[in-house]
């Protein structure tokens, strides 16, 4: 991500894209520790990348590209468009930038929302709730045999 912005190097591998979603989405199903964020704006950096340089962009619109990627991918997880869009014009000081990132975090909103209805942290919160209360029975469970 970082090579892609900032170097003359805009050439990113079709298949690092997959590589990048699938790969926390292996890490975090079995129970690994490990973030949502990084791997997140990784992933949309990169797709970003891959775009520009299927339609053969300049270096300013393949880093525009890369950004917007970053702050739509994120979205995408998060369901959070605007902190999405802050914490990427925050990360790079882009701040010319924030009409692109906000509409392409309004729109990954969108997509998001035709996907499924609950965000990754709303999943995740159901899991947990569901979690304590197996725990809670088994510690039922357990004292009822006790007694």
């Amino acid at each position: 991500m970082v090579s892609t912005l900032f170097t003359a190097d805009k050439h990113v591998a079709w298949y690092l894209p997959l590589l990048r979603i699938i790969g926390p989405v292996i890490s975090f199903s079995t129970g690994a520790a490990g973030g949502v964020f990084a791997p997140a704006l990784s992933a949309g950096a990169s797709m970003g990348a891959v775009l520009a340089e299927w339609m053969y962009l300049s270096d300013t619109a393949t880093n525009l590209l890369v950004l917007c990627g970053m702050a739509g991918f994120l979205t995408g997880i998060t369901r959070s468009p605007f902190t999405s869009s802050i914490l990427v014009i925050e990360m790079t000081n882009s701040h010319n930038i924030i009409f692109y990132l906000m509409l392409t975090a309004l729109l990954a909103n969108l997509v998001s929302n035709l996907v499924t209805r609950h965000s990754f942290y709303d999943q995740l919160k159901v899991q947990y709730i569901q979690e304590i209360h197996r725990t809670e029975e088994q510690a039922r469970t357990v004292e009822n045999k006790r007694e």
